[in-house]
């Protein structure tokens, strides 16, 4: 029977006492980790130098830091708020930031949080790159002694619930058992607001050795914020979901670019002729009648998609609501094999529609409002999402290639990407010079699996361009020194510009392509170059509709839609008050225009000369109603004209 456990330090002396001297331990990626179990036993071993530690997990979830006085002023209310004043930060993420991390303990991640760790050596270190699948195989092969997770219970039946992360416990206690390893002590912490799921997340109270169920009041959930959606991230989300076909397999991922393809699913589907009429506008240019028979649709889901997807979280949540995730599978290939080939009887079509699946998933993360949502789904509607291991979801080899084919018909798998070249590769995880951002994840998984399913395709969706160093800078790219998806698996590249299918053509063609849907102000470099090496011919000539390629030319297309509130800022809901709405418009317009010293100092200049109306609430907001001192005051200007500037340019 699992031990009983009402204290941390009763836990962290159990899983010592089981260890000895060297803890492996392995815990898993996101949210299901037991922050407060993890710092009790790095604190044990940082002050015990005859003891070491080794963490092997991914995506070490921490609140954003401030790092400059503007940003305090925002943050540290917000914090408070949003993540609880008792959320425990990871105790190594802050010593990793600091480049303090203990010698005798030791971080491996697979998994970065993106941009967090970028100058922390020990972590930049100690990143493993492999892909999600390979995780498992990696963390046996440490010798790991400890794996402790946060679980859900289930008060009616004393089940516990891997819940939010089933992807790499299970898989991993296989490759441990198949290596004929010492099985490692399992610890579980019940968390009170934790989703409880069913199905191969769920497990006997015995599965573990220890439960800690701690008599405290638990801390939050880590909720992650929704960001606003910009122009571009719109442009790409539209572009994006004209790929989705009426009874097809979707998987989207995290971050403003899928709320945008979320929120114009959507609307294809609840207010198609409005979502038709803004397609037209993004897109005037888009051969449809090609198009859409080769790739998508612009209807509504009358069969609706099935979700097979790493991750899940906010936009699967509204997906489900309006009706277009609905389409069920079910792991019986006779029975799906007969509902693909449109033979299957009234008892086959119950089944599927009594027992079947219509997401699956390996982790899940998102907001307040989506746990709540899973809380409260009804027990028969929440057993029909599927969290499951990551080797059951990202990959198609194993024992399931034939299963998940007939699951996963027509599937669209759609990642982010940081940069692509003209000749199709792409980087999402790591910077030219070594550094890691984030990490590989999932994304080469998918990428592969849509060139081995039928009708499948890999959707990578690319900002143009990014600002750095107090410059602008393309995301296109002629090359560059690092590469997650390699030009061999070059597939389909959305930037705001539009859709650039490179599956199986030339390198002149892809040129093309690339260029196509380039920002205008890099095109004729980008084709120098291309030129320079012997992949677009001398005489080629670039069309003048590519010049129109411009942020100020798309925001004058989308500005009426902003206006009307079909395209709001937060289309999947904000965790921000309408004051703080404001204010993040704002703050954003202050970085773009204060990159360079120069640049700061003429706007603080123009902040002092310059009149207008105050927005008060936002002032005392950022406790700036009453400055003191010159250097607040210069800053509240600072905050005022922001205010005024950035709510002009939404009108």
């Amino acid at each position: 029977a699992a031990r009983a456990l009402d204290s941390l330090d009763a836990a962290v002396d159990l899983a010592l006492d089981h260890a000895g001297a060297s803890l492996v331990v392995a815990a898993p990626l996101g949210l299901g980790k037991p922050h407060r179990l993890l710092n009790a036993l790095y604190r044990r071993i940082a002050a015990d130098p005859a003891r070491s530690m080794r963490i092997s997990t991914a995506l070490s979830l921490t609140p954003p830091s401030a790092s400059s006085d503007l940003e305090r002023r925002f943050l540290k209310p917000f914090a408070e708020r949003h993540f609880g004043a008792d959320f425990e930060s990871l105790a190594w993420v802050t010593a990793q930031r600091a480049n303090a991390l203990p010698n005798n303990i030791q971080v491996e991640e697979f998994y970065l949080q993106s941009g967090a760790l970028l100058n922390a050596r020990s972590a930049q270190r100690s990143y493993t790159s492999i892909n999600y699948t390979h995780v498992a195989r990696a963390m046996a092969s440490r010798g790991v002694n400890l794996i402790v997770q946060l679980v859900a219970g289930d008060p009616e039946s004393g089940r516990l619930s891997l819940s939010c992360n089933p992807d790499v416990t299970l898989d991993l206690l296989d490759e441990i058992a198949r290596r004929g390893l010492p099985r490692p002590m399992l610890i579980a912490e019940v968390h009170p607001d934790l989703p409880f799921m069913d199905g191969d997340a769920a497990v006997e109270r015995e599965f573990f050795d220890a439960v800690l169920t701690l008599p405290n009041q638990a801390p939050k959930l880590f909720a992650l914020p929704h960001q606003p959606v910009s122009d571009v991230e719109y442009a790409i989300g539209f572009y994006a979901s004209t790929l989705v076909r009426d009874g097809g397999t979707l998987q989207i991922g995290i971050g403003a670019l899928c709320d945008a393809l979320s929120h114009a699913l959507r609307l294809r589907h609840t207010r198609n002729p409005e979502y038709r009429a803004l397609l037209e506008v993004i897109a005037p240019e888009l051969h449809r009648s090609a198009l859409h028979s080769a790739w998508g649709g612009l209807g509504e889901f009358a069969s609706g998609l099935f979700g097979a997807s790493e991750m899940i979280t906010d936009g699967f949540m509204h997906l489900v609501e309006c009706g277009v995730i609905k389409r069920r599978v079910i792991n019986d290939v006779a029975l799906m094999r007969r509902v693909v080939e449109g033979v299957a009887s009234d008892c086959d079509l119950a089944k599927v529609e009594h027992e079947g699946q219509y997401l699956q998933a390996a982790f899940f993360l998102g907001s307040s409002d989506f746990y709540r949502w899973l809380r409260e789904l009804p027990r028969g509607k929440r057993a029909a999402i599927g969290m499951t291991r990551v080797s059951a979801i990202n990959q198609l080899y194993g024992g399931r290639e034939t299963l998940d084919s007939l699951q996963r018909r027509d599937a669209r798998f759609f990642n982010t990407c940081m940069m692509a070249t003209l000749l199709g590769a792409v980087a999402s995880d790591a910077l030219e010079d070594g550094r890691v951002v984030s990490g590989v994840g999932g994304q080469y998984n998918f990428v592969a699996m849509a060139h081995a399913l039928e009708e499948g395709r890999s959707v990578l969706m690319c900002r143009s361009t990014r600002e750095d160093g107090g410059g602008l800078s393309s995301n296109i790219l002629w090359n560059y020194g690092h590469t997650t998806i390699p030009r061999h698996l070059r597939d389909i590249v959305i930037t705001e510009y539009g859709i650039a299918d490179l599956r199986d053509h030339s390198d002149e063609d892809c040129v093309k392509s690339m260029l196509a849907i380039t920002d205008a102000r890099f095109i004729d470099a980008l084709a120098e170059r291309a030129k320079k090496s012997g992949k677009l011919a001398l005489d080629f000539y670039l069309p003048e509709s590519w010049r129109e390629n411009t942020p100020e030319r798309l925001s004058a297309r989308l500005r009426p839609y902003r206006q009307t509130g079909l395209l709001p800022a937060y289309p999947l809901g904000s965790d921000f008050t309408e004051v703080e709405q404001r204010l993040v418009r704002a703050l954003g317009w202050l970085r773009t225009r204060t990159r360079t010293r120069w640049a700061r100092l003429r706007l603080i200049a123009q902040a002092l000369t310059s009149g207008g109306a105050r927005d008060h609430e936002a002032l005392q907001r950022m406790a700036l109603s009453a400055p003191n001192g010159i250097s607040e005051r210069i800053t509240a200007r600072l905050v005022a004209m922001a205010l005024r500037q950035s709510a002009q340019e939404t009108i």
